[in-house]
């Protein structure tokens, strides 16, 4: 947000950022230069770094998120958005123009969905029998049927869903939440990151990268395996006094670094990851415990089943890490699993089985313990598919990133439906909802105005719009 009066008023400490530079010979000026360049952004004045918990500009209606990042692109149209027309033209030539990703294996022949839909809850919210469970929480969640990123590839779309534009090396949407708004807990990190036992996402760990933020703002990776953290605990051989004294040592030596380097936030970044390494290894072995919940919450979350098991401990433990103050917990499944270019029929509903439970019961468990009005719980991929099929040999849907499906609930969010594609399940052409409204929509919810959300990076303010014409789109609000 523009974090300079908000900020400043509760940071622990104020930089100012200072250099210079005196005459000399050119190429040592032109070498200064270059590593100028190199070097990280200094911070702007009277911004602090720290993840103190800081009140926004504006009255916020949510203070934490829980995103479940669907990464592959799930079909809007065989689970949202159900199109009549694709199953009267089924294996019909497509009476219009497609926008294919992969022309090698593209056909021409419309496929109509396989699953059956039906309307739930009190505004008739379209569900695919491929969702049994979201179809019992429709009425806290709203599905955007319109959502664009213009994008057409896995990454770009990617990083403009998690990022703001289609470019590597931005900060992640928890990061700038993060950076903007601090955590509520001084030992958990404010910003984690859930990956899949079976593979990192595409982009990997840029999915929950600081961009240049300061790295106090990354992602915090809890595996989903033991250990969930790596290198938390020290070896036998130096915990108890051995590690407090080296501890302590440490501390000092770094303090008196810093104290001769006032404007290097970076060193200060890192210094205040070290004292919540300190902190994390009393709280975060308690935060990921799932024995200290009860076996119904565990049947809630479909854990002991094999299909489920995975994914619901996730779920859980992200509910437990909301609970204690962290600020946004992203969980990832692996690498392209909703990428269905060939074996849709079947692979589709191994895809849905895996998640549809944990996710209600996500739902159903903020709701009942009274967060789900300050927390918004997400659902969706970084695109949607087509409605003609890709592969005749072994039917699948090729990439869509024109008009896609996904649903929020909670946080200030309203429930329903939002948005239409055209009558193909193609194109938005009601109501459309881009990356940029969307992030625009999601911070005013945390009480941030998006073009206020700066950070100065080699002369330039950045954010997370990036200049794009992002409007809050007040109509997605309850």
């Amino acid at each position: 947000m523009n974090t300079h009066n908000s900020i400043a008023r509760s940071t622990r400490r104020h930089f100012l950022a200072s250099s210079v530079i005196k005459g000399g010979p050119l190429a040592l000026a032109c070498l200064l230069a270059q590593r100028a360049q190199a070097a990280p952004p200094k911070p702007k004045m009277g911004v602090g770094f720290d993840l103190k918990p800081k009140q926004p500009p504006l009255q916020p209606r949510a203070t934490a998120m829980i995103s479940m990042f669907m990464q592959g692109g799930p079909s809007q149209i065989d689970l949202f958005d159900p199109k009549p027309l694709l199953n009267k033209l089924h294996m019909q030539k497509f009476p219009g123009k497609i926008k294919y990703d992969n022309a090698a294996q593209a056909s021409s022949k419309v496929f109509g969905s396989p699953w059956k839909f039906q309307k739930y809850g009190e505004h008739g919210t379209d569900v695919s029998e491929l969702l049994p469970h979201f179809s019992e929480i429709v009425d806290d969640a709203l599905v955007i049927r319109s959502m664009q990123t213009g994008v057409n590839n896995h990454g770009q779309s990617i990083h403009a869903m998690n990022g703001g534009r289609p470019l590597k090396g931005r900060p992640a949407l928890g990061s700038w939440l993060t950076y903007a708004l601090g955590a509520e807990s001084e030992s958990l990190p404010a910003f984690i990151a859930m990956t899949d036992p079976k593979g990192l996402p595409v982009e990997g760990v840029l999915n929950w990268s600081n961009g240049w933020l300061p790295s106090l703002f990354q992602g915090t990776v809890i595996r989903p395996v033991e250990p969930r953290i790596l290198n938390l605990q020290p070896p036998p051989h130096l915990d108890g006094e051995i590690q407090r004294n080296y501890l302590e040592m440490l501390e000092s030596l770094n303090r008196r670094h810093a104290e001769r380097r006032p404007g290097d936030h970076e060193l200060q970044a890192r210094i205040a990851n070290y004292e919540l390494a300190e902190r994390m290894q009393l709280s975060a072995d308690e935060a990921t415990d799932l024995s200290r919940e009860s076996q119904a919450t565990h049947e809630m979350y479909g854990i002991g089943q094999p299909e489920t098991d995975d994914f619901g401990r996730r779920c859980l433990i992200a509910r437990r890490l909301i609970e204690r103050g962290v600020r946004f917990v992203q969980l990832f499944t692996k690498n392209q699993y909703w990428d269905h270019h060939g074996g849709i029929v079947n692979a589709l509903p191994a895809s849905c089985r895996a998640v549809d439970k944990p996710a209600a019961a996500l739902v159903k468990d903020l709701k009942q313990r009274g967060l789900l009005d300050s927390t918004i719980v997400h659902w969706g991929g970084e695109m949607g598919r087509l409605p003609v099929i890709q592969n005749e040999a072994n039917i699948g849907r090729d990439h869509n990133t024109y008009g896609f499906s996904m649903w929020v609930a909670g946080g200030g969010f309203r429930a329903g439906m939002y948005g239409e594609t055209d009558e193909f399940g193609h194109h938005a052409v009601e109501n459309p909802v881009n990356h940029f409204d969307y992030h625009a929509t999601l911070l005013r919810l945390f009480g941030i105005d998006a073009e206020h959300l700066t950070y100065e990076q080699n002369g330039r303010e950045q954010s997370l719009l990036d200049g794009q014409p992002a409007k809050v789109i007040e109509d997605l609000l309850a």
